[in-house]
């Protein structure tokens, strides 16, 4: 009996896939899964996620208009805007954000705030918050520049010359015409974006911040738990970004209403999902063969009389 138990633990450490069903426990990855810290993660990291993406996507407006002036120094600060964000790595411009802080003397005020601490979150710093959102969002403007440049200059420039001709200015041919139409070609990879962004601010935990990793790692620190807790991220984070995916494809299908083929709309909601056609429904049959319908006369064709 011995001898057999001493085989199995000689093949359990020779068998990486049989040492990791022995050591790891789901008990506790599946447990974590609604810890306070765990839950008080995944509001931060969706907080993160919308607000740095919402400001982005306007500094990206703001750029692609600033690459449009006809001022030369506009033009000159926006391109280096992104050649340097895009240039430098994210985790760089957040730690930079980070340390900046004490220098321009904003780390002590601001942590003196105390602000999450009154909301109800634990170990959450203000100036930690605040240094992770500029970095995330100046970097993702960058990134929504190009995004939104490609999607307003695929619209024809005849648009805004006609918006002029009905007396619109700039602004409102913008506003009115030329955005709503660009929208079509913007939202499919600022969605793409976003998805992005609900994994990247995961970063953010090398500065203090208690995100969804950062919650994940400090419990799995303290029980020595690691692994188990990063499974438990991990569900999470598939499950944030899986919701997301199903929220981005029913904004599309609303931007993009007229290019969608009519026989997906109809059926259920996993044909449309699939991409299924059902069965065209049959025409409706008349009474006596007829071919149009009582009280419709059928139309005249009268070919040139010579």
């Amino acid at each position: 009996m011995n001898i057999n138990r001493l085989v199995i633990q000689r093949g359990a450490a020779m068998n990486p896939i049989a040492s990791f069903l022995k050591y790891f426990n789901w008990h506790i990855a599946v447990n974590s899964l609604f810890a306070r810290l765990i839950l008080q993660g995944v509001i931060i990291t969706i907080s993160l996620a919308v607000v740095s993406q919402l400001a982005g996507t306007l500094i990206g407006l703001a750029l692609y208009f600033l690459r449009r002036s006809r001022f030369v120094p506009f033009r000159w600060l926006a391109e280096a805007y992104i050649w340097f964000f895009r240039g430098t790595p994210l985790l760089v411009q957040i730690l930079f954000a980070y340390n900046a802080l004490p220098y321009l003397g904003l780390s002590n005020p601001l942590r003196n705030l105390d602000i999450f601490t009154q909301l109800g979150f634990v170990s959450i710093y203000t100036d930690a918050m605040l240094a992770g959102l500029v970095a995330l969002s100046l970097n993702e403007g960058a990134y929504m520049a190009e995004i939104v440049r490609a999607g307003i200059d695929s619209i024809d420039i005849g648009q805004m010359e006609a918006a002029k001709s009905l007396g619109m200015t700039y602004a409102q041919g913008m506003r009115r015409i030329v955005l709503p139409q660009a929208m079509r070609v913007i939202i499919p990879p600022l969605g793409n974006e976003f998805n992005n962004m609900l994994k990247t601010t995961s970063l953010v935990y090398v500065i203090g911040v208690y995100d969804l990793l950062g919650a994940a790692k400090a419990i799995g620190d303290f029980s020595f738990r690691t692994l188990e807790l990063l499974v438990t991220a991990s569900i999470w984070y598939l499950a944030m970004t899986t919701v997301w995916g199903f929220v981005q494809a029913y904004i599309e299908r609303k931007f993009n209403a007229a290019n969608i083929d009519p026989a997906l709309r109809e059926g259920s909601w996993w044909r449309r999902m699939l991409g299924i056609r059902g069965r065209p429904a049959p025409a409706p049959a008349l009474a006596g063969g007829a071919l149009f319908a009582p009280g419709v006369e059928p139309p005249s064709i009268q070919g040139d009389r010579r």
